[in-house]
């Protein structure tokens, strides 16, 4: 297996270790001690190599590394085979979490301190609206009790005339005025002398709007009824009302 080695700038052993576990994709609970510590003996060889001093802190894990991987080669019995207490690794692993833990507060630090002197805190404040007086002084400026008299005179008659308009409805509706029994009796009578009534002529003979409604109802209620028919041949044409024969209800 060929190994290729980038030397990079770690800051201890276990830094290095952390490294190659990740460039691996090992389970940090799971190390594969053979294979790691063959990649970290050729990193310190290539060290060597540049001219690079290696201290003793990564000598002294290189040699943790050749005593984990004898110890996991001696025969165990069945009875330590599944008691975790005797892997050798457990207490490297122990130290890498530990280590891996720092490490990544390190880097949550070191990244807070970039932000510092960049953002600017202010504590919340309620800051009162402050109201200009003289835009109320402006408004009532060269204004006389005769001018408001006018304008209020002018407000009622605008008002009155939009209420006496021809589309505004009364007031008061007369009781029981227009009956829909009544229209219904109406509009049977003339068909009677008329084959066919136009629409829009029984609504033009209606003096207001709730005559209107009316006929209009009594018109839905003969048809209910199956009295009479509503036939419009093309949209937007002319609605005629036509009695339906005694042989076709």
């Amino acid at each position: 297996m060929i190994l290729n080695i980038k030397i990079e700038n770690f800051e201890g052993p276990f830094d290095l270790l952390l490294h190659l576990i990740k460039k691996n994709e090992m389970d940090i609970y799971d190390i594969k001690i053979y294979e790691i510590t063959t990649q970290y003996l050729k990193y310190l060889d290539s060290m060597k190599e540049v001219d690079l001093e290696i201290t003793s802190e990564f000598i002294v894990m290189a040699a943790t590394l050749l005593e984990i991987k004898s110890r996991m080669l001696l025969p165990i019995s069945k009875e330590e085979e599944n008691e975790e207490e005797n892997d050798p690794r457990k207490e490297l692993i122990n130290k890498l979490i530990e280590y891996k833990k720092y490490k990544l507060v390190a880097e949550f630090l070191e990244k807070r301190e970039q932000k510092v002197g960049v953002v600017f805190k202010k504590k919340p404040e309620i800051i009162e609206e402050k109201k200009d007086k003289t835009k109320d002084v402006d408004i009532l400026k060269d204004i006389t009790i005769l001018k408001l008299f006018n304008l209020y005179n002018g407000l009622i008659s605008t008002y009155r005339n939009k209420m006496n308009t021809e589309n505004a409805m009364d007031k008061e509706i007369p009781l029981d005025k227009f009956k829909i029994e009544d229209k219904m009796a109406e509009i049977t009578n003339k068909l009677i002398d008329n084959k066919k009534l136009y629409f829009s002529k029984v609504i033009k003979n209606c003096s207001s709007k709730i005559e209107k409604v009316v006929t209009f109802l009594a018109l839905l209620e003969l048809i209910r009824l199956r009295v009479i028919s509503v036939v419009q041949e093309n949209n937007f044409k002319e609605i005629y009302v036509e009695e339906i024969g005694v042989n076709e209800r």
